[in-house]
Protein backbone atom coordinates (compact mmCIF):
# COMPACT_ATOMS: atom_id res chain seq x y z
CA UNK A 1 0.00 0.00 0.00
CA UNK A 2 1.21 3.55 -0.83
CA UNK A 3 0.21 6.05 1.85
CA UNK A 4 -1.80 8.64 -0.04
CA UNK A 5 -4.98 10.18 -0.02
CA UNK A 6 -6.53 7.50 -2.72
CA UNK A 7 -5.60 4.57 0.16
CA UNK A 8 -7.43 6.23 2.40
CA UNK A 9 -10.42 4.70 0.38
CA UNK A 10 -9.56 1.48 1.68
CA UNK A 11 -10.83 2.02 5.00
CA UNK A 12 -10.94 -1.82 5.98
CA UNK A 13 -7.04 -2.02 5.22
CA UNK A 14 -5.93 0.46 7.55
CA UNK A 15 -8.60 -1.13 10.06
CA UNK A 16 -6.73 -4.34 10.24
CA UNK A 17 -3.94 -2.64 11.04
CA UNK A 18 -5.57 -0.75 14.28
CA UNK A 19 -4.59 2.82 12.09
CA UNK A 20 -7.18 5.88 13.24
CA UNK A 21 -8.26 7.21 9.82
CA UNK A 22 -9.66 10.74 9.82
CA UNK A 23 -13.28 11.29 10.95
CA UNK A 24 -13.94 14.20 8.36
CA UNK A 25 -14.51 14.58 4.87
CA UNK A 26 -10.98 15.43 3.46
CA UNK A 27 -11.79 16.65 0.01
CA UNK A 28 -14.37 19.15 1.68
CA UNK A 29 -12.22 20.52 4.44
CA UNK A 30 -9.74 21.18 1.85
CA UNK A 31 -11.74 23.13 -0.51
CA UNK A 32 -12.83 25.39 2.47
CA UNK A 33 -9.77 25.79 3.78
CA UNK A 34 -8.07 26.73 0.09
CA UNK A 35 -10.99 29.24 -0.40
CA UNK A 36 -11.34 30.24 3.25
CA UNK A 37 -7.62 30.18 4.98
CA UNK A 38 -7.41 30.50 8.79
CA UNK A 39 -4.29 29.22 9.59
CA UNK A 40 -0.99 29.32 7.99
CA UNK A 41 1.88 27.43 9.70
CA UNK A 42 5.96 28.26 8.88
CA UNK A 43 8.02 25.37 9.68
CA UNK A 44 6.74 21.93 8.44
CA UNK A 45 8.94 19.36 10.73
CA UNK A 46 7.97 16.95 13.17
CA UNK A 47 7.00 18.70 16.38
CA UNK A 48 4.52 20.46 13.44
CA UNK A 49 3.36 17.58 12.12
CA UNK A 50 3.21 15.04 15.65
CA UNK A 51 1.31 17.87 17.54
CA UNK A 52 0.07 21.02 15.85
CA UNK A 53 -1.37 19.13 13.15
CA UNK A 54 -2.48 16.94 15.37
CA UNK A 55 -4.38 19.21 17.39
CA UNK A 56 -6.58 20.51 14.42
CA UNK A 57 -7.17 17.28 13.20
CA UNK A 58 -8.90 16.22 16.81
CA UNK A 59 -11.23 19.68 16.18
CA UNK A 60 -11.95 18.85 12.63
CA UNK A 61 -12.68 15.11 13.51
CA UNK A 62 -15.21 16.59 16.82
CA UNK A 63 -16.57 19.11 14.50
CA UNK A 64 -15.31 22.16 16.55
CA UNK A 65 -13.29 23.49 13.16
CA UNK A 66 -13.91 23.58 9.49
CA UNK A 67 -10.56 24.94 8.02
CA UNK A 68 -7.10 22.83 7.75
CA UNK A 69 -3.68 24.36 8.00
CA UNK A 70 -1.73 25.45 5.43
CA UNK A 71 1.79 24.63 5.92
CA UNK A 72 5.17 26.56 4.40
CA UNK A 73 8.46 26.11 4.40
CA UNK A 74 11.06 28.66 5.86
CA UNK A 75 13.71 28.11 3.44
CA UNK A 76 14.12 25.55 0.87
CA UNK A 77 11.01 23.19 -0.75
CA UNK A 78 13.03 20.36 0.39
CA UNK A 79 10.06 18.38 2.35
CA UNK A 80 7.55 19.79 0.46
CA UNK A 81 8.92 17.76 -2.76
CA UNK A 82 10.33 14.95 -0.54
CA UNK A 83 7.61 14.22 2.31
CA UNK A 84 4.43 16.64 1.43
CA UNK A 85 3.05 16.53 -1.94
CA UNK A 86 4.50 12.10 -2.04
CA UNK A 87 1.76 11.55 0.51
CA UNK A 88 -0.60 14.34 -0.47
CA UNK A 89 0.00 16.63 2.71
CA UNK A 90 -0.53 13.15 4.77
CA UNK A 91 1.14 12.37 7.91
CA UNK A 92 0.97 8.72 9.56
CA UNK A 93 1.62 9.97 13.70
CA UNK A 94 2.94 7.48 15.56
CA UNK A 95 3.00 7.65 19.05
CA UNK A 96 5.21 5.52 21.05
CA UNK A 97 3.33 4.12 24.34
CA UNK A 98 5.54 4.00 27.53
CA UNK A 99 4.42 -0.02 27.42
CA UNK A 100 6.22 0.43 24.27
CA UNK A 101 2.87 -0.04 21.95
CA UNK A 102 2.08 2.02 19.40
CA UNK A 103 -0.98 4.14 18.27
CA UNK A 104 -0.75 5.07 14.79
CA UNK A 105 -3.01 7.69 12.87
CA UNK A 106 -3.21 9.50 9.93
CA UNK A 107 -3.02 13.14 10.22
CA UNK A 108 -4.99 14.90 7.04
CA UNK A 109 -5.64 18.26 8.31
CA UNK A 110 -2.81 19.98 6.45
CA UNK A 111 -4.95 21.39 4.10
CA UNK A 112 -1.65 22.42 1.52
CA UNK A 113 1.80 22.33 1.05
CA UNK A 114 4.02 25.77 0.20
CA UNK A 115 7.38 26.88 -0.47
CA UNK A 116 8.08 30.53 1.01
CA UNK A 117 10.65 30.91 -1.23
CA UNK A 118 9.64 33.92 -3.95
CA UNK A 119 11.60 32.01 -6.83
CA UNK A 120 8.37 29.31 -6.67
CA UNK A 121 6.67 31.92 -8.16
CA UNK A 122 3.11 30.07 -8.14
CA UNK A 123 3.63 29.15 -3.89
CA UNK A 124 4.70 32.49 -3.30
CA UNK A 125 1.88 34.34 -5.47
CA UNK A 126 -0.68 31.62 -3.43
CA UNK A 127 1.27 32.62 0.14
CA UNK A 128 0.48 36.18 -1.13
CA UNK A 129 -3.56 35.27 -1.33
CA UNK A 130 -3.51 33.57 2.23
CA UNK A 131 -2.21 36.17 4.05
CA UNK A 132 -4.62 38.88 2.39
CA UNK A 133 -7.40 36.83 2.98
CA UNK A 134 -9.72 38.66 5.75
CA UNK A 135 -10.66 34.83 6.65
CA UNK A 136 -6.70 34.30 7.99
CA UNK A 137 -6.58 34.12 12.08
CA UNK A 138 -3.44 32.72 12.84
CA UNK A 139 0.41 32.84 11.31
CA UNK A 140 2.22 30.60 13.36
CA UNK A 141 5.87 29.35 13.56
CA UNK A 142 8.26 26.07 14.56
CA UNK A 143 11.73 27.55 13.21
CA UNK A 144 13.76 27.58 15.88
CA UNK A 145 15.38 30.34 17.91
CA UNK A 146 17.95 31.03 14.40
CA UNK A 147 14.99 31.76 12.59
CA UNK A 148 14.24 34.99 13.98
CA UNK A 149 17.30 36.05 13.43
CA UNK A 150 17.60 38.69 10.90
CA UNK A 151 20.97 38.48 8.53
CA UNK A 152 23.16 41.71 7.52
CA UNK A 153 22.72 40.86 3.78
CA UNK A 154 19.62 40.35 2.32
CA UNK A 155 17.35 40.46 5.21
CA UNK A 156 14.20 40.52 2.41
CA UNK A 157 15.21 36.95 1.69
CA UNK A 158 15.45 36.08 5.39
CA UNK A 159 12.25 34.05 7.07
CA UNK A 160 11.30 37.09 8.85
CA UNK A 161 11.61 39.77 5.90
CA UNK A 162 9.45 37.67 4.18
CA UNK A 163 6.76 37.86 6.74
CA UNK A 164 7.03 41.34 6.77
CA UNK A 165 6.88 41.27 2.97
CA UNK A 166 3.68 39.45 3.09
CA UNK A 167 1.94 41.03 5.92
CA UNK A 168 2.53 44.67 3.77
CA UNK A 169 0.28 42.80 1.32
CA UNK A 170 -1.99 42.17 4.30
CA UNK A 171 -1.71 45.84 5.27
CA UNK A 172 -2.31 46.83 1.59
CA UNK A 173 -5.25 44.61 1.07
CA UNK A 174 -7.92 45.80 4.01
CA UNK A 175 -5.14 45.99 6.75
CA UNK A 176 -7.45 43.21 8.87
CA UNK A 177 -5.86 42.07 12.27
CA UNK A 178 -3.78 38.54 12.48
CA UNK A 179 -2.06 37.04 15.23
CA UNK A 180 1.42 36.09 14.65
CA UNK A 181 1.53 32.80 16.67
CA UNK A 182 5.46 31.71 17.67
CA UNK A 183 5.28 28.17 18.97
CA UNK A 184 9.37 27.90 19.81
CA UNK A 185 12.03 26.78 22.38
CA UNK A 186 12.99 30.30 23.27
CA UNK A 187 12.03 32.46 26.10
CA UNK A 188 9.74 35.20 25.56
CA UNK A 189 8.84 34.05 22.47
CA UNK A 190 6.29 36.13 20.73
CA UNK A 191 8.22 39.09 21.87
CA UNK A 192 11.12 37.46 19.67
CA UNK A 193 8.86 37.39 16.91
CA UNK A 194 7.92 40.63 17.32
CA UNK A 195 11.46 41.78 17.28
CA UNK A 196 11.96 39.95 14.06
CA UNK A 197 8.97 41.06 12.34
CA UNK A 198 10.17 44.96 13.07
CA UNK A 199 13.47 44.92 12.51
CA UNK A 200 13.22 43.33 9.04
CA UNK A 201 10.14 45.50 8.25
CA UNK A 202 12.09 48.85 9.16
CA UNK A 203 15.15 47.55 7.41
CA UNK A 204 12.90 47.31 4.09
CA UNK A 205 12.32 50.78 4.98
CA UNK A 206 8.56 50.39 5.75
CA UNK A 207 6.74 53.71 6.60
CA UNK A 208 5.30 54.18 9.86
CA UNK A 209 1.72 53.78 9.15
CA UNK A 210 2.70 50.48 7.98
CA UNK A 211 5.35 49.92 11.64
CA UNK A 212 2.08 50.99 13.35
CA UNK A 213 -0.14 48.51 11.73
CA UNK A 214 2.46 46.09 12.86
CA UNK A 215 2.58 47.00 16.41
CA UNK A 216 -1.16 48.00 16.83
CA UNK A 217 -3.10 45.32 14.90
CA UNK A 218 -0.22 42.27 14.90
CA UNK A 219 -0.63 40.37 18.28
CA UNK A 220 2.48 38.15 19.15
CA UNK A 221 1.30 35.88 21.86
CA UNK A 222 3.78 34.17 24.00
CA UNK A 223 3.76 30.54 24.54
CA UNK A 224 5.12 27.35 26.08
CA UNK A 225 5.12 24.10 24.01
CA UNK A 226 6.19 20.42 25.15
CA UNK A 227 6.47 17.42 23.68
CA UNK A 228 9.53 14.72 22.74
CA UNK A 229 9.76 14.39 18.50
CA UNK A 230 12.90 12.79 17.86
CA UNK A 231 14.24 11.31 14.38
CA UNK A 232 12.55 8.76 12.61
CA UNK A 233 13.05 5.83 14.53
CA UNK A 234 14.07 2.76 12.58
CA UNK A 235 11.84 0.07 14.47
CA UNK A 236 8.91 2.59 13.54
CA UNK A 237 9.33 2.79 10.17
CA UNK A 238 10.42 -1.26 10.23
CA UNK A 239 6.76 -1.91 11.90
CA UNK A 240 5.10 0.06 9.35
CA UNK A 241 6.65 -2.02 6.38
CA UNK A 242 5.63 -5.02 7.97
CA UNK A 243 2.27 -3.69 8.06
CA UNK A 244 2.43 -3.66 4.46
CA UNK A 245 3.56 0.30 3.93
CA UNK A 246 5.77 -0.09 1.11
CA UNK A 247 7.30 3.92 1.48
CA UNK A 248 8.15 4.78 4.41
CA UNK A 249 11.77 5.30 3.62
CA UNK A 250 13.75 8.41 5.62
CA UNK A 251 14.39 11.23 3.68
CA UNK A 252 18.16 12.90 4.61
CA UNK A 253 17.99 16.63 3.85
CA UNK A 254 20.53 18.79 2.51
CA UNK A 255 21.00 20.28 6.39
CA UNK A 256 21.60 17.18 7.67
CA UNK A 257 18.43 16.51 9.17
CA UNK A 258 16.38 12.99 8.67
CA UNK A 259 12.77 12.69 7.91
CA UNK A 260 9.89 10.48 7.02
CA UNK A 261 6.26 10.18 5.73
CA UNK A 262 5.46 9.13 9.50
CA UNK A 263 6.55 10.85 12.93
CA UNK A 264 7.15 9.07 15.52
CA UNK A 265 6.40 11.09 19.35
CA UNK A 266 6.00 10.57 22.91
CA UNK A 267 2.45 10.48 24.65
CA UNK A 268 3.15 13.44 26.75
CA UNK A 269 2.58 16.96 25.39
CA UNK A 270 1.85 20.40 26.60
CA UNK A 271 0.39 23.83 24.87
CA UNK A 272 0.33 26.81 27.34
CA UNK A 273 -0.87 29.84 25.45
CA UNK A 274 -1.17 33.89 26.18
CA UNK A 275 -4.83 34.37 24.78
CA UNK A 276 -4.56 37.39 22.97
CA UNK A 277 -5.81 36.44 19.51
CA UNK A 278 -6.97 39.48 17.25
CA UNK A 279 -8.73 38.05 14.90
CA UNK A 280 -10.41 34.54 16.66
CA UNK A 281 -8.69 31.03 16.61
CA UNK A 282 -9.56 28.08 17.18
CA UNK A 283 -11.24 26.12 20.21
CA UNK A 284 -8.15 24.73 20.77
CA UNK A 285 -8.82 24.27 24.67
CA UNK A 286 -10.85 21.64 23.75
CA UNK A 287 -8.69 19.10 22.56
CA UNK A 288 -5.98 20.60 26.05
CA UNK A 289 -4.26 23.99 24.77
CA UNK A 290 -4.37 25.93 28.21
CA UNK A 291 -5.33 29.50 27.43
CA UNK A 292 -3.86 32.35 29.85
CA UNK A 293 -2.60 35.00 30.51
CA UNK A 294 1.26 36.02 29.60
CA UNK A 295 3.18 36.00 33.12
CA UNK A 296 1.59 32.28 33.84
CA UNK A 297 3.14 31.60 30.33
CA UNK A 298 6.35 32.82 31.71
CA UNK A 299 6.00 30.70 35.12
CA UNK A 300 5.28 27.69 33.10
CA UNK A 301 8.24 27.92 31.14
CA UNK A 302 10.43 28.70 33.80
CA UNK A 303 9.21 25.80 35.95
CA UNK A 304 10.13 23.85 32.53
CA UNK A 305 13.37 25.03 31.27
CA UNK A 306 14.66 26.07 34.72
CA UNK A 307 13.41 22.84 36.69
CA UNK A 308 11.30 19.93 35.66
CA UNK A 309 12.72 19.09 32.27
CA UNK A 310 15.61 20.72 30.05
CA UNK A 311 18.47 20.74 33.32
CA UNK A 312 17.86 17.25 34.10
CA UNK A 313 18.42 16.70 29.94
CA UNK A 314 21.37 18.48 29.94
CA UNK A 315 22.88 16.58 32.82
CA UNK A 316 22.41 13.47 30.86
CA UNK A 317 22.87 14.69 27.63
CA UNK A 318 26.31 15.24 29.27
CA UNK A 319 27.32 12.65 31.54
CA UNK A 320 24.89 10.16 28.66
CA UNK A 321 28.41 10.99 26.35
CA UNK A 322 30.88 10.91 28.68
CA UNK A 323 29.69 7.10 30.20
CA UNK A 324 28.42 5.88 26.67
CA UNK A 325 25.19 5.69 26.83
CA UNK A 326 23.14 5.63 23.40
CA UNK A 327 19.87 6.74 24.55
CA UNK A 328 18.26 8.75 27.51
CA UNK A 329 16.39 6.25 28.65
CA UNK A 330 18.76 3.41 28.70
CA UNK A 331 20.56 6.17 31.31
CA UNK A 332 17.08 6.23 33.19
CA UNK A 333 18.35 2.32 34.06
CA UNK A 334 21.56 3.66 35.95
CA UNK A 335 21.08 4.65 39.41
CA UNK A 336 23.66 7.01 39.83
CA UNK A 337 22.30 9.14 36.65
CA UNK A 338 18.91 8.35 37.96
CA UNK A 339 19.80 10.04 41.16
CA UNK A 340 21.42 12.99 39.90
CA UNK A 341 18.58 14.14 37.49
CA UNK A 342 15.73 13.30 40.52
CA UNK A 343 18.62 15.55 42.74
CA UNK A 344 18.78 18.24 40.33
CA UNK A 345 14.88 18.38 39.86
CA UNK A 346 14.31 18.35 44.07
CA UNK A 347 16.99 21.61 44.20
CA UNK A 348 15.45 23.92 41.31
CA UNK A 349 11.97 22.68 43.08
CA UNK A 350 13.29 24.85 46.04
CA UNK A 351 12.91 27.71 44.43
CA UNK A 352 10.51 26.97 41.87
CA UNK A 353 7.08 28.98 41.27
CA UNK A 354 4.45 27.27 40.83
CA UNK A 355 2.16 28.77 37.66
CA UNK A 356 -1.02 27.00 38.77
CA UNK A 357 -2.41 26.10 35.81
CA UNK A 358 0.64 23.03 35.55
CA UNK A 359 1.66 21.74 39.06
CA UNK A 360 5.17 21.15 39.05
CA UNK A 361 5.94 18.50 40.65
CA UNK A 362 3.47 16.35 39.11
CA UNK A 363 5.31 17.51 35.53
CA UNK A 364 8.69 16.63 37.14
CA UNK A 365 7.38 13.00 38.15
CA UNK A 366 5.86 12.06 34.88
CA UNK A 367 9.31 13.56 33.45
CA UNK A 368 11.15 11.23 35.38
CA UNK A 369 8.63 8.41 35.94
CA UNK A 370 7.23 8.12 32.53
CA UNK A 371 8.61 10.51 29.71
CA UNK A 372 12.44 9.76 30.09
CA UNK A 373 12.27 6.10 31.06
CA UNK A 374 10.24 5.84 27.92
CA UNK A 375 12.57 2.88 25.86
CA UNK A 376 10.21 3.74 22.76
CA UNK A 377 11.52 7.29 22.51
CA UNK A 378 14.62 7.36 20.32
CA UNK A 379 16.39 10.46 21.83
CA UNK A 380 20.20 10.31 22.25
CA UNK A 381 22.27 12.33 25.07
CA UNK A 382 24.55 12.88 22.14
CA UNK A 383 21.80 15.03 19.70
CA UNK A 384 20.46 16.59 23.18
CA UNK A 385 24.04 17.46 24.06
CA UNK A 386 24.15 20.27 21.22
CA UNK A 387 25.08 24.12 21.42
CA UNK A 388 24.81 23.66 25.41
CA UNK A 389 26.67 26.49 25.77
CA UNK A 390 23.41 28.26 24.87
CA UNK A 391 21.23 26.59 27.25
CA UNK A 392 23.06 25.97 30.86
CA UNK A 393 22.47 30.04 31.66
CA UNK A 394 18.91 29.37 32.14
CA UNK A 395 19.01 25.37 32.59
CA UNK A 396 21.31 25.97 35.58
CA UNK A 397 21.94 29.74 35.60
CA UNK A 398 18.67 31.21 37.03
CA UNK A 399 17.93 28.49 39.61
CA UNK A 400 21.88 29.35 40.88
CA UNK A 401 21.00 32.93 40.94
CA UNK A 402 17.78 32.20 43.07
CA UNK A 403 19.69 30.75 45.61
CA UNK A 404 22.23 33.31 45.52
CA UNK A 405 19.71 36.10 45.93
CA UNK A 406 18.02 33.98 48.63
CA UNK A 407 17.81 34.94 52.45
CA UNK A 408 16.95 31.21 53.30
CA UNK A 409 19.00 29.21 50.90
CA UNK A 410 22.84 29.43 49.33
CA UNK A 411 25.18 27.39 47.05
CA UNK A 412 26.09 25.21 50.02
CA UNK A 413 22.74 23.69 50.21
CA UNK A 414 23.51 22.55 46.40
CA UNK A 415 25.39 19.27 45.07
CA UNK A 416 23.50 18.00 41.89
CA UNK A 417 23.77 21.38 39.85
CA UNK A 418 27.33 21.99 40.79
CA UNK A 419 28.07 18.44 39.55
CA UNK A 420 26.04 19.12 36.03
CA UNK A 421 28.76 21.93 35.62
CA UNK A 422 31.48 20.12 36.71
CA UNK A 423 30.18 17.51 34.27
CA UNK A 424 29.86 19.52 31.45
CA UNK A 425 33.46 21.12 32.16
CA UNK A 426 34.72 17.49 31.96
CA UNK A 427 32.88 16.46 28.81
CA UNK A 428 34.18 19.32 27.33
CA UNK A 429 37.74 17.59 27.24
CA UNK A 430 36.41 14.87 24.97
CA UNK A 431 37.67 11.65 26.73
CA UNK A 432 34.96 9.56 28.01
CA UNK A 433 35.07 7.86 31.42
CA UNK A 434 36.79 5.35 29.74
CA UNK A 435 40.11 7.61 29.13
CA UNK A 436 38.95 7.49 25.20
CA UNK A 437 38.45 10.06 23.17
CA UNK A 438 34.82 11.16 21.54
CA UNK A 439 33.42 13.23 19.22
CA UNK A 440 32.00 16.58 21.26
CA UNK A 441 28.45 17.41 20.03
CA UNK A 442 28.66 20.72 17.73
CA UNK A 443 28.23 24.01 20.02
CA UNK A 444 28.94 27.25 18.51
CA UNK A 445 31.69 28.54 21.52
CA UNK A 446 33.28 25.11 21.36
CA UNK A 447 36.68 25.86 20.11
CA UNK A 448 36.66 28.69 22.29
CA UNK A 449 35.65 26.43 25.57
CA UNK A 450 38.00 23.54 24.66
CA UNK A 451 41.80 25.80 24.20
CA UNK A 452 41.03 25.63 28.28
CA UNK A 453 41.81 21.98 27.93
CA UNK A 454 44.26 21.52 24.71
CA UNK A 455 47.03 19.02 25.39
CA UNK A 456 45.69 17.76 28.52
CA UNK A 457 44.53 14.20 28.58
CA UNK A 458 43.05 13.12 32.72
CA UNK A 459 45.41 13.52 35.47
CA UNK A 460 47.78 16.09 33.54
CA UNK A 461 45.79 19.30 35.09
CA UNK A 462 47.66 20.51 37.51
CA UNK A 463 46.25 23.73 38.35
CA UNK A 464 42.25 23.63 37.88
CA UNK A 465 41.14 27.16 38.80
CA UNK A 466 43.07 28.81 36.06
CA UNK A 467 41.81 25.82 33.48
CA UNK A 468 38.20 26.80 34.60
CA UNK A 469 37.99 30.31 35.95
CA UNK A 470 37.82 31.59 32.61
CA UNK A 471 34.75 29.66 31.70
CA UNK A 472 32.61 29.56 35.10
CA UNK A 473 33.26 33.00 35.36
CA UNK A 474 31.92 33.93 32.21
CA UNK A 475 28.30 36.05 32.62
CA UNK A 476 27.62 35.66 29.18
CA UNK A 477 27.30 31.90 29.62
CA UNK A 478 26.04 31.59 33.20
CA UNK A 479 23.91 34.25 33.12
CA UNK A 480 25.94 35.50 36.31
CA UNK A 481 29.51 34.70 37.85
CA UNK A 482 29.70 31.47 39.36
CA UNK A 483 32.62 32.59 41.45
CA UNK A 484 30.30 34.97 43.44
CA UNK A 485 27.76 32.39 44.77
CA UNK A 486 29.90 29.41 45.56
CA UNK A 487 28.48 27.65 42.78
CA UNK A 488 32.34 27.22 40.78
CA UNK A 489 34.43 26.64 43.95
CA UNK A 490 31.98 23.20 44.29
CA UNK A 491 32.49 22.53 40.86
CA UNK A 492 36.31 22.84 40.92
CA UNK A 493 36.05 20.13 43.30
CA UNK A 494 34.09 18.25 41.68
CA UNK A 495 35.97 18.41 38.55
CA UNK A 496 39.26 17.90 39.94
CA UNK A 497 38.22 14.63 41.04
CA UNK A 498 36.68 13.77 37.49
CA UNK A 499 39.36 14.65 35.71
CA UNK A 500 41.65 12.64 37.66
CA UNK A 501 41.89 9.30 36.08
CA UNK A 502 39.75 6.78 34.31
CA UNK A 503 36.12 5.66 36.03
CA UNK A 504 36.39 9.14 38.46
CA UNK A 505 33.66 10.04 36.48
CA UNK A 506 31.52 7.78 37.62
CA UNK A 507 33.05 7.41 41.55
CA UNK A 508 32.82 11.22 41.75
CA UNK A 509 28.99 10.30 41.32
CA UNK A 510 28.90 8.18 43.74
CA UNK A 511 30.13 9.48 46.44
CA UNK A 512 28.54 12.87 45.89
CA UNK A 513 24.98 12.03 45.20
CA UNK A 514 22.95 12.41 48.20
CA UNK A 515 21.26 8.25 48.82
CA UNK A 516 17.89 7.76 49.82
Amino acid sequence: MKFNKQSLTDASWYAERKITLPKFDLPTVRDFSRKNPGWLHFGPGNIFRAFVAALQQKLLDAGKCNYGITVATPNTREMIDKIYRPHDDLTLLVTMNPDQSLTKTVVASIAESLSSNPDDADDWQRLQEIVKSPSLQIISFTITEKGYKIPAENPSRSLMGKIATLLFERYKHGATPVTLLSLDNCSHNGDVLKAGVLTAAKAQQADEKFLAYLERDVAYPWTMIDKITPRPSESVRDILLQDGFEDMDFVASKRGGQYAPFVNAEVCEYLVVEDNFVNGRPPLEEVGVIFTQRDTVEKVERMKVCTCLNPLHTALAVFGCLLNYKSIAAEMQDADLKQLAEQIGQEGMRVVTDPKVLSPKEFLRQCLQERFPNPAIPDTPQRIACDTSQKVGIRFGQTIKAYANSTELSADDLTAIPLAVAGWCRYLMGIDDDGKIFDVSPDPLLEKLQRNFAGKGLGEIDDVHATLAPILSDENIWGSNLYDSGVAQKAEKFFADMASGAHKVRTTLTQYLIRG
